[in-house]
């Protein structure tokens, strides 16, 4: 499994920001080939202090190759062209492998 997160600090109009990432934005990256889950929250919060993010989104794919195909496809440009339009407070986007592990292990 390979994980990509997407870290949004706050942006300049946040009702825009939201509006348009869940009519606009987010339709845009859920048409990424090979995209096997997607997840976002607007209610980021930090242990014992405010969270340095407005939003965050993490979309799951089967590797590596997989997210680099999905984000260099039609659909996965179009997306990241499209961020201009509402993270006025800059994005962070990170990659990683993920593991699973349990408690009991």
């Amino acid at each position: 499994m390979h994980k990509l997160l997407v870290l949004y600090p706050e942006p300049t109009d946040p009702d825009h920001f939201r509006d348009y990432y869940v009519n606009t934005h987010l339709p845009l990256a859920l048409a990424m080939p090979g995209l096997l889950a997607a997840r976002y929250s607007f209610e980021v919060s930090a242990v014992g202090g405010q969270a340095p993010y407005f939003a965050v989104f993490e979309a799951d794919f089967a590797d590596a190759d997989a997210m680099k195909a999905a984000r260099s496809s039609p659909q996965g440009r179009r997306a990241n062209a499209d961020v201009a339009n509402y993270a006025t407070g800059g994005v962070v986007v990170i990659d990683y492998p993920a593991w699973s592990a349990s408690p009991d292990e």
